[in-house]
């Protein structure tokens, strides 16, 4: 197995040193500092930060983190099985632990005793115990298949390793995952424990664990208490023995310079997609992303801010703006995802990367094939993205679906009646929409995005149009189709017709529009066997270049990053190691004690002790989403914080890790601790991390 060798450590030092004097030079790094524990680099930490972990560090700190569920991460921070993640990691499962009359969002939750812990059946977690590295034996299974069978080959070859070492000593009773890592350049084994009664302990209220809302999202200074406990409890119905396995918490957090780690599970990360997959990123699948994320949350806004006020509405208004929040947490991040890609010193890198690797290849036939399948891909990008069907696109929207549906069956002559009348009455149900300015606005919108991301030439949009504006087409589609129309519809019928004439704008509107989504569809389809095999093939290239000594991407699979606590410049002015809770309290009155930027009653008489305590923190760790939840720990495997979000800089780390500004952002040990003991009188929890 290749380590991080010395040659590498020289060029990073090389290429580090020229990119301080020009950003657009390729640095190793840019492929990030997500490392698998089956391949940590060793090296790198020793001239990094004078740091030699043994095998038993590795060992201890794998074990002591979590998969949170399938979203999050998350760690034990006590030797009673208690597990520490982020409160929006959590604010979705904790709905259904409620007794009447409780709202967690609005007053939090503390369990006084073990016995007030309340279960959460189906929410688990799982701890990474087995790991075996079997790239050997799946090139030893697929020896000698050609190209157009290696896929299915060596799928079966994976199903096969998976299925021996279930069966396999030591691995008994765990959850087994074959990773594939440089699309095939290498394959890990992983086996999972998992643990299934999981109890919360504590969650704060919303206002403290969403403090500033969208407008503050992905900033830095922050001020989130961005936090949950729960605890892991054994098949005796006993808090979980975590002796041996837990990250002890160091309330003091850490300072400027100090390394620190971060140990979660990142989920996705494009670091290996090519010059033309970026292009095609830049110029079709991300401007279509942001624009439908930005109008949803605006809609979703104005819904919220017309019922916010009304108490007969709590419930409702509540559940909307927790969908606010995930939308705009994907707005943003999109967002800063394209910002990334149009940063000419970001993208002149991963050019610079890209040839430097053909270069080392000496035949890029393979690249050249991927942008030829791009270019023939282009045209479709605008339809796959924005022709979709989705709930978020509102009724009107997917009414062409439906009617297309029944237009096809009708066509096709293959139905039953019952399936022709269950088609109807659902066409019937959501007729509504059309007298609905909130259905109205939003297929307004919809048409709006079409219209803009179309591809030249293109003349879906503006067949559908007639020539009309938005507001005509829509005033018009009103007036003149059965679909919005009952008495039209049954009319149709009883004339012995269609319910849904030949001509009927709705219908003309569904067979422009439906064809062309699975004529993209397709498109990307016929082409995905292709793309793959050559996105493995350029993979390789790379890792033949450099080896493990460059991480893979991530895939929601256990990694360590490693990073330094540290600020930055921005804005004109420096961002600070760490911020405290009289910034939440200038944020508070700053804004006029308003949403989202509000404080529960309880807040509102903090001690001189609170104020005076660390809140979040930064340092130079590479994340991405899934490392929600994950511990930052130190040297002494302490966790000294809680991963929440990464800085607005962070965000083009999808697909380059640019160390400059990218910070990752934390709850402060001692920012938890603080809020634990001054506010909440936590006195049982305080002390748990305490021992």
């Amino acid at each position: 197995m290749k380590r991080i060798s010395l040659l590498f450590l020289l060029l990073v030092f090389v290429l580090s040193s020229t990119y301080a004097q020009k950003e657009s030079t390729p640095n190793p790094f840019d492929y990030g500092k997500m490392w698998t524990f089956e391949n940590p680099p060793k090296e790198w930490f020793k001239e990094a930060y004078n740091f030699e972990p043994g095998n038993a560090w590795f060992d201890t700190v794998r074990k002591s983190s979590l998969r949170f569920a399938s979203w999050c991460s998350a760690s034990f921070v006590s030797a009673d099985g208690l597990i520490m993640t982020n409160h929006h990691c959590s604010r979705d499962v904790v709905v259904g632990l409620q007794h009447d009359g409780e709202n967690f969002d609005k007053n939090g939750f503390y369990a006084q005793t073990l016995a007030d812990e309340r279960r959460a059946e189906g929410l688990f977690v799982e701890q990474l115990i087995q790991v075996a590295d079997v790239t050997d034996l799946v090139k030893e299974k697929t020896k000698g298949i050609s190209d157009d069978g290696m896929e299915a080959a060596t799928q079966a070859a994976l199903d096969e390793i998976s299925k021996m070492y279930g069966e396999k000593s030591g691995w008994e009773n765990l959850r087994i995952q074959v990773v594939t890592y440089y699309s095939g350049g290498k394959y890990s084994v992983y086996g999972y424990k998992k643990f299934d009664d999981i109890r919360l302990v504590m969650i704060p209220e919303l206002e403290l664990g969403f403090f500033g809302g969208d407008p503050d999202n992905f900033t830095y200074p922050r001020y989130n208490l961005d936090v949950t406990f729960w605890r892991a409890y054994d098949k005796d119905g006993k808090p979980l023995n975590t002796s041996q396995n837990f990250l002890k918490f160091n309330k003091n957090g850490a300072k400027e310079g100090d390394p620190v780690f971060v140990v979660g599970n990142p989920g996705r990360t494009e670091r290996y997609r090519t010059v033309a997959q970026l292009e095609y990123d830049r110029d079709y699948r991300f401007p279509s992303t942001v624009a439908f994320l930005t109008h949803r949350n605006e809609l979703m806004m104005k819904e919220y801010n017309e019922i916010a006020s009304d108490p007969s509405k709590e419930y409702e208004a509540q559940e909307l703006l927790n969908n606010i929040a995930n939308v705009a947490n994907s707005m943003k991040a999109y967002t800063g995802i394209l910002k990334g890609l149009n940063t000419p010193e970001l993208f002149e890198r991963k050019v610079a990367m890209e040839n430097y690797i053909r270069s080392k290849t000496g035949d890029d036939s393979d690249w050249v094939a991927l942008e030829n399948e791009y270019k023939l891909l282009n045209p479709y990008g605008w339809a796959v993205s924005d022709l979709a069907p989705s709930p978020l696109r509102g009724k009107i929207f997917n009414l062409y679906y439906k009617v297309y549906q029944l237009d096809e069956m009708l066509n096709s002559g293959n139905y039953s009646d019952s399936q022709i009348a269950e088609l109807k009455k659902s066409i019937e149900d959501d007729r509504a929409a059309f007298n609905d300015p909130k259905e109205l606005e939003w297929f307004k919108v919809w048409l709006d995005e079409a219209q803009a991301s179309v591809y030249p030439g293109d003349n879906t949009i503006s067949n559908l149009l007639m020539g009309k504006t938005t507001d005509e087409y829509v005033d018009m589609l009103k007036q003149k189709s059965a679909v919005a129309n009952e008495k039209m519809m049954m009319s149709n019928e009883k004339d012995g017709n269609r319910p849904i004439k030949e001509d009927d704008m709705m219908l003309v509107g569904a067979r422009a529009i439906v064809p062309k989504f699975y004529e993209a569809s397709k498109a990307f389809q016929m082409s995905g066997s292709k793309r793959k095999m050559l996105e493995a093939k350029i993979a390789n290239h790379a890792f033949n270049v450099y080896g493990t000594s460059l991480p893979p991407d991530a895939t929601f699979t256990l990694r360590i990053s490693d990073g330094v606590m540290k600020g930055y410049d921005y804005n004109g002015t420096t961002a600070p190691v760490h911020t405290t809770y009289f910034g939440l309290y200038d944020r508070y009155y700053s804004h006029n004690k308003v949403f989202p930027w509000n404080l529960p009653e309880r807040w509102l008489n903090p001690s001189l002790d609170l104020l005076m305590s660390p809140m979040d923190c930064i340092s130079t760790n590479d994340i991405i989403g899934g490392n929600s939840g994950s511990p930052l720990i130190n040297k002494n495997r302490e966790a000294v914080g809680l991963i929440f979000d990464g800085n607005i800089e962070s965000l083009p780390g999808n697909f380059i890790f640019d160390e400059v500004g990218n910070r990752t952002v934390s709850v402060h040990a001692g920012g938890i601790y603080a809020a634990l003991k001054y506010i909440y009188k936590a006195e049982r929890l305080v002390n748990e991390l305490d021992k």
